[in-house]
């Protein structure tokens, strides 16, 4: 059961790798020991390069990998044993693009309320709830195939909202977007935010966004948390360690606590896993 004082994400010595070993090829192990602890209602950013691990933690959080080594939890829930409970909590928008262009955008939510089985009663307004969040109620009847990259981003927040989730996961939503359209996104996240007080756990390497809206983050590289907490407390540290840094970014505060630079070389994804969201959802009826 959770409980109100229970932690919205808790991992404890957090391990996963990947590969044979024993000959077979090498073994990279790309989540180390991570322990972490996200609390309810707040924005909390998972941020580093580029194979970092965040993305192989996400979902771990999110039950898409089995727990291997250690122990995660969402709001009490244990992934490893009560993998129905925890995903009954949340909402996950992941980085690949997973919205269904040859469907409208109302028909991809609906596709999402039959995966999280919302109520057949509900649906129609839970739908229409979802869209009016994102602001795409007028484009709601259009194809997804004509929506601009930004349009995307918000029906897969969209798809997420769906269900009302206690915890909202984000993995990288603004990859690929230009600056305005990766602003519309941090409006509408930050505006579900506010009305619902849902948690939201994002992974990003855009260091900027992190700044402006997370209120706790976690250094992540190489499989390892580097550093954890607010953006000013950890640009105070720097100073702190650091005189001739009177001024740091979080990209001088990660490259302090990482020894090296934030890479960006991620590129935009493209619509997939739609053919296992259909499946899923003739699953579920």
């Amino acid at each position: 059961m959770s409980e109100p004082d229970q932690p919205a994400v808790e991992c404890r010595e957090l391990v996963y790798s990947f590969g044979h070993g024993r000959g077979k090829g090498p073994v990279t192990r790309a989540v180390d020991g991570v322990d972490l602890e996200v609390r309810p209602g707040e924005v909390f950013g998972l941020l580093g390069p580029n194979g970092a691990g965040k993305t192989t933690t996400i979902r771990a959080i999110t039950t898409l990998l089995p727990t291997a080594r250690g122990m995660v939890r969402v709001f009490g829930h244990d992934c490893a044993t009560d993998r129905t409970g925890v995903r009954r909590l949340l909402g996950y928008v992941p980085q690949a693009l997973s919205a269904d262009a040859g469907l409208t955008g109302r028909e991809n939510v609906a596709l999402f309320a039959r995966v999280f089985d919302v109520a057949r009663a509900e649906r129609a307004e839970r739908v229409a709830q979802a869209l009016a969040a994102v602001d795409l109620t007028e484009a709601a009847d259009r194809m997804a195939g004509t929506y601009s990259g930004g349009m995307v981003r918000r029906l897969e927040l969209a798809q997420a909202l769906v269900s009302a989730p206690r915890l909202l996961v984000l993995d990288e939503p603004t990859i690929g977007l230009d600056p305005i359209a990766r602003a519309g996104v941090w409006e509408r996240v930050e505006a579900v935010r506010r009305a619902t007080g849902m948690t939201v756990l994002v992974t990003t390497h855009y260091m900027d966004e992190a700044d402006r809206h997370c209120d706790r983050i976690a250094l992540m590289d190489r499989g390892r948390i580097r550093a954890l907490g607010t953006p000013e407390e950890l640009k105070a540290r720097v100073r702190a360690e650091d005189p001739a840094q009177d001024a740091p970014t979080l990209d001088d505060v990660f490259r302090h606590f990482s020894g090296r630079a934030l890479t960006d070389d991620a590129k935009e994804g493209e619509f997939s896993d739609v053919r296992r969201t259909r499946r899923t959802a003739s699953r579920v009826g």
